[in-house]
């Protein structure tokens, strides 16, 4: 197969990317495909303490692309899962020591090599977000039910189709579905109406993803928790599987998305 090359984005800082980024690696290797996680966080890095590899990083991305190591020695291997692999960001720069250039030649020199590359960008809509962008061929955005994230996700669906990327799905994390039913949380219908991209995933509020990071291993190695089925399924949906998405009709906010609108200035779209 070709290589696919997705960048997971937000927007928004602390909406679970990086888990994400984590336990989709990790699920579509324990499926049989190569796979590398790319930290983009540059100076910010977390991923590789999601994945519980932060004690085997020995050389980082900035390495590989100012020439003080081969991309090979900067590939950190996670022994539990064959096939799923780490390249970390420096901890000790900062986001302006890789330019959007450099990033998608890094980006193309692991096609052929790799089913597919995840790059876990930073937050925000400066310039880690655009390198992290610049050599991904699809965006994954991942956004929670909450005011603050449906409209920093809009702003970074709006720029993504700016640059040109015209695959990009959304998972909605963190839902509550009580909360949703008592009209204090959107719905994800709602969020779907809103961003109004395709909705690949929806993943439920667990417990299970905090227990998950502090130990290092992304639910999908081991768990059988709501959430980890939620990412075996959203998985499975990007290696094309037909896998119908749970139902959504008794996730309905009442009286909520009205008054939400009002932030955007018109329905479903961006300006």
């Amino acid at each position: 197969m070709e290589t696919r090359i997705i960048v997971v984005t937000s927007g928004k800082g602390g909406v679970g990317k990086t888990t994400v980024t984590a336990n989709l690696s990790a699920r579509l290797a324990m499926e049989g495909f190569k796979v590398v996680a790319i930290d983009a966080d540059i100076g910010l890095r977390n991923l590789d303490v999601v994945m519980g590899l932060e004690n085997r990083i020995v050389f980082n991305m900035i390495d590989v692309i100012e020439g003080a190591c081969k991309l090979p020695q900067a590939l950190v291997r996670d022994k539990r899962v064959d096939n799923l692999y780490l390249l970390p960001a420096a901890q000790t720069r900062t986001k302006d020591a890789v330019t959007s250039d450099q990033m998608k030649e890094l980006c193309d020199s692991l096609r052929g090599e790799f089913d597919f590359v995840f790059v876990d960008s930073p937050a925000g809509i400066e310039s880690g977000f655009r390198n992290a962008a610049a050599g991904a061929d699809e965006a994954l955005v991942v956004a929670t039910p909450e005011v603050s994230s449906v409209r920093d996700a809009d702003r970074i669906i709006g720029l993504l189709e700016s640059f040109g990327k015209t695959s990009i799905n959304l998972i909605v994390n963190r839902v509550r579905p009580e909360m949703v039913r008592s009209g204090k949380m959107l719905g994800v219908s709602d969020v779907m109406e809103i961003l109004a991209i395709d909705l690949i995933g929806i993943v439920p509020e667990d417990d299970s993803v905090v227990v998950s990071t502090n130990k290092g291993e992304p639910l999908a190695m081991t768990d059988v928790s709501p959430a980890a089925r939620a990412f075996e399924k959203i998985a499975g949906r990007i290696m094309g599987k037909d896998i119908p998405l749970r139902d959504i009709d008794d996730l309905e906010e009442k009286g909520f998305l009205v008054n939400f609108r009002k932030l955007f200035g018109r329905r479903g779209g961006r300006s």
